[in-house]
């Protein structure tokens, strides 16, 4: 073999290493963590996404609300995921300010095991009182009451909740601190509590793993999770009197009630509306608004743009339901306010 040669051999070499390179260094990761209320959905944007630019890649650690809070807060993640606005204290700890980005609503579901899986109805009183523990066998009068016709066994009340950070126990909470002056004093509203009753569960994951194993269980989780795992799920009377099913549907018809505040934190739970279902919520992405890396901030832009346009159009296949068009525009002009 000639120099020559040699030289081209090594040259050819070096061209493709130096490809393969640029190649790999081309693919970037940007890293999440928080809320398992949109995982399904989320999963569903970050698969997408790789199709409308495959030189991205999202790492999401379904983990929790209070997970994602505590992350963004230490910046160990580009951007949190919460089903619970952050509270103005959590805000203050963070090293820059935090945009509040709403995606999609979900609803939180009364999903429970009992033999044949019969359709059941709550009311705020009845839901208040199973997970205070003070209603503790299935024919207790007050749920007997509201299932007329229903064989409700006597077996005691196995009451499921979150062991982890959670916003999904933030909406949950929130709705009873809406409509139980004794909750909201005994327990109150936060991603988490001390619990008077019941089992644990890691994620929606866990709370629907531990109420299908568990005979006389009753937890909460968002609707998809139970939809996935073929649970049922209750009726919930809202504060209109009507006996509402959780849907995209009784989903939207709760959030075209919200009063929106310019920051974007806010509750849907217990609207006003015959239509409306009481156990509902926002879910955010936390992100922000002076980027530490410019290339990554300007890729999770554009993404965000994508996922508040074209994604908002993959929710109710997903039985989430989509922010307003009305409400889309205003967050779209928010996102234009990250710095790089």
């Amino acid at each position: 073999m000639t120099k020559l040669h040699k030289l081209s051999g090594k040259f050819l070499g070096l061209i493709i290493a130096f490809g393969l390179g640029a190649t790999a260094s081309a693919q970037m990761t940007i890293n999440g963590a928080g809320a398992t209320f949109p995982y399904p959905i989320y999963s569903k944007w970050f698969d997408d996404y790789t199709k409308v630019d495959p030189s991205v890649r999202f790492n999401y650690q379904s983990i929790g609300s209070g997970g994602g809070q505590k992350q963004i807060t230490a910046q160990t993640v580009d951007f949190g995921a919460s089903d619970g606005p952050m509270s103005d204290e959590n805000l203050a700890k963070a090293p820059g300010k935090i945009l509040h980005i709403p995606t999609v609503a979900g609803a939180d579901v009364v999903t429970y095991n009992l033999p044949g899986s019969p359709a059941l109805k709550f009311d705020a009183d009845t839901i208040t009182g199973i997970f205070l523990g003070q209603i503790k066998k299935w024919n207790d009068p007050k749920i007997a009451a509201l299932n007329a016709g229903v064989n409700l066994p006597d077996q005691e009340i196995v009451v499921v909740h979150r062991s982890d950070g959670s916003g999904t126990t933030y909406i949950w909470t929130d709705y009873l601190s809406k409509v139980s002056a004794e909750w909201k004093q005994k327990v109150g509203t936060n991603t988490s509590v001390n619990w008077p009753s019941g089992l644990g569960g890691k994620g929606n994951e866990g709370v629907a793993g531990q109420v299908k194993q568990t005979p006389g269980a009753i937890g909460y989780v968002e609707l998809i999770y139970a939809i996935q795992n073929k649970m049922p799920y209750a009726d919930v009377k809202n504060s209109a009197g009507k006996f509402v099913k959780p849907s995209v549907e009784s989903i939207t018809a709760a959030m075209a009630t919200a009063q929106i505040p310019e920051d974007f934190r806010f509750s849907i739970t217990n609207a006003p509306g015959n239509d409306s279902y009481p156990i509902a919520g926002a879910t955010w992405l936390l992100v922000y608004e002076q980027q530490k890396d410019a290339a990554k901030g300007k890729k999770l832009v554009e993404f965000l743009k994508w996922a508040l346009t074209k994604g908002e159009d993959m929710a109710k296949n997903l039985d989430y339901a989509p922010l307003p068009a009305d409400l889309c525009e205003r967050v779209l002009k928010r996102v234009d306010e990250i710095k790089m």
